[in-house]
């Protein structure tokens, strides 16, 4: 089977990736279950998206986990029932999940060029340290969207605006880590963000302060 790499964040929180070179078949032989998780995986019309679901779910069996350890909120949040902390993400032949005992984000993204086209969408602070000519541009583009990604799943609200309502403070390629916050209205958050590439992927991780 293919698990990829476990980075230990910290004495409580783990990252766990896996590096899906497995058929669907494969996948499915050795996961057990419940019923409205393998309604969820019928009713996808991607084998992607059905691989990416199982890969998510051979990573919990590899942290101790089962598919009936994990629920989901009104939100679409995912929840341990041991009260842990869990986030979980899912992009082309990559997942990944983060497990704490404090509330975690993480998100893993292919780098492309075309991030370039839609950076506007989603940053507005960030332009005043950005440089579009330089070749660092792409991958810190692809940074920022992915600890904002981390920071939208943490906060567990729909309604917040990657562009207008958070912040991804300066940072360092060579450093892979930064500072990020959140703010709407009265709600105020701050964060740490790590990051590393690896075969063409950016992957971010996020630690509430």
């Amino acid at each position: 089977m293919s698990f990829y790499k476990k980075i230990q964040v910290n004495p409580l929180t783990s990252v766990l990736i896996w590096k899906i070179e497995e058929d669907f078949n494969e996948l499915f032989r050795e996961i057990r279950l419940k019923d409205i998780s393998l309604a969820r995986l019928e009713r996808m019309k991607s084998e992607s998206h059905q691989n990416g679901f199982l890969s998510i779910r051979h990573l919990l069996k590899s942290a101790g986990y089962s598919d009936f350890d994990l629920f989901y909120d009104e939100n679409g949040k995912p929840h341990l029932k041991d009260g842990k902390q869990i986030s979980i993400t899912h992009s082309h032949n990559f997942s990944a999940i983060i497990i704490g005992q404090e509330n975690v984000g993480i998100d893993i993204e292919l780098q492309r060029e075309k991030i370039a086209r839609i950076a506007n969408k989603f940053v507005d602070f960030e332009f005043n340290y950005l440089d579009n000519n330089t070749a660092e541009y792409i991958k810190k583009l692809t940074v920022i969207w992915g600890a904002k990604e981390a920071k939208y799943k943490m906060c567990n609200s729909r309604s917040l605006s990657f562009k207008d309502d958070m912040k991804v403070f300066p940072f360092d390629l060579l450093d892979g880590k930064g500072k990020a916050s959140v703010q709407q209205n009265e709600f105020e958050k701050e964060f740490n963000f790590y990051f590393e590439e690896f075969e063409g992927f950016t992957l971010v991780y996020a630690l509430e302060k």
